[in-house]
């Protein structure tokens, strides 16, 4: 049964920490407040609440203050942190929503996905979070709608399990990538956001220092993804792979259909679809496969999807349409002969019009296969309604 505990970290919050707490306490949650290294009074203003205080002599950051509360909540048999900030941004009202997802998805973390239809959010807001959410895309695969956002639901066991180098701000895009890799979903959840001059002037997110720490923990992470060395899974989903759930080529429809019902979005679908015909086109001799599995993985597509439809680029068709392109870009011709001399005693030339021909006929064959497999399936979706995970495509 899922124990969730409302953690508030707070640093020289003395002008909105009292209202927040008591926002949080009306919620009946158990609330922990995570002083850290305060020099304002700002704990003095809570008076004699019922939260629980954990105190830092000195500030620590933000990352290590929701790693040293997980510790705290794991010793006192809580299940999930619930963590918002104390500038008054968030509403703890709100909190109780987080729980109806986190029923659904204990192995996830729920992020608070902001209302920015306030006229009064910064521009320089509304631009961090879509840079912020392109960069977790590129590191996990997966789509997160505000991975700035502090108002989070947490599994206790990612916090403590999960490594993360970031201390401060940067530990909340940290925690989201490590964690994506070692098994866990993000889930957005609708939340709204106060933005004032009381908030603002409560918050100590520096905008120059902060998102220097943030863009240097990116580059660590994108350059991590792509090293040659698989990610440790942590948190293990139960496995699957019954016969009749098999994805195959000779059962395109019933294979969309398990697809489909699973949780594979048909973007997703489309990527890997992508992706399969763009490895399977380009000269890797020898190397297809592993190529698939690799940069699918560090993409988090489904490789199951790019390796099966990569089989369509074996030989002999794509190969042979290749070499065509390959001489006709040499020559002006078409190759029509297909002998001895051509196919033999000239092989090294048709190797090298095979390397010439694939490199340009890839990203064709590429958008062609990602228009085929999306109206394939706005198709089936139309004719099959499939209940589950959808994801529109435009």
């Amino acid at each position: 049964m899922n124990r969730p505990l409302i953690v508030i970290p707070t640093y020289n919050n003395s002008n909105t920490l009292s209202n927040v707490v008591q926002k949080a306490l009306s919620t009946g949650l158990p609330l922990l407040v995570v002083n850290d290294g305060s020099t304002d009074g700002a704990i003095e203003t809570l008076g004699g609440n019922r939260e629980e205080i954990l105190h830092f002599s000195k500030n620590q950051g933000k990352g290590k203050a929701i790693v040293a509360a997980a510790n705290w909540a794991r010793d006192h048999g809580y299940s999930h942190l619930i963590t918002l900030d104390a500038d008054g941004q968030h509403d703890p009202a709100e909190a109780p929503g987080f729980i109806e997802k986190l029923e659904a998805h204990p192995l996830a973390i729920i992020i608070g996905k902001r209302n920015f239809k306030n006229a009064q959010v910064p521009a320089s807001s509304r631009f961090g979070r879509w840079w912020s959410n392109l960069w977790i895309r590129i590191t996990t695969g997966q789509s997160v709608g505000d991975s700035q956002s502090g108002y989070r639901a947490y599994p206790v066991d990612a916090i403590i399990k999960v490594p993360c180098k970031g201390q401060r701000y940067n530990f909340e895009v940290e925690i989201i990538v490590r964690s994506a890799w070692a098994g866990l979903e993000m889930i957005d959840h609708d939340i709204s956001v106060n933005y004032s001059a009381e908030t603002k002037a409560a918050s100590h997110f520096r905008s120059f220092r902060d998102n220097y720490h943030i863009s240097v923990t990116y580059a660590g992470l994108v350059v991590r993804n792509f090293l040659p060395l698989p990610h440790k899974v942590i948190f293990k989903k139960e496995a699957n792979d019954k016969p009749e759930n098999r994805l195959s080529l000779r059962h395109p429809l019933k294979s969309l259909n398990i697809l489909l019902k699973e949780n594979t979005t048909p973007r997703e679908i489309v990527s890997a679809s992508m992706l399969g015909i763009l490895l399977g086109t380009l000269p890797l001799i020898a190397m297809h496969s592993l190529s698939i599995i690799f940069i699918a993985t560090r993409l988090r597509l489904n490789r199951l999807i790019a390796l099966n439809i990569s089989h369509l680029c074996a030989p002999p068709l794509v190969p042979a349409i290749a070499i065509e392109a390959g001489h006709f870009i040499r020559h002006g011709r078409f190759l029509t002969e297909f002998n001895y001399q051509t196919l033999g005693h000239e092989a090294h030339l048709r190797l090298y019009e095979y390397i010439i021909g694939a490199i340009v006929i890839a990203p064709f064959l590429t958008i062609f296969a990602g228009m085929a497999v999306y109206l394939l399936i706005q198709v089936y979706q139309a004719i099959v309604p499939v209940k589950g995970k959808e994801e529109p495509l435009g």
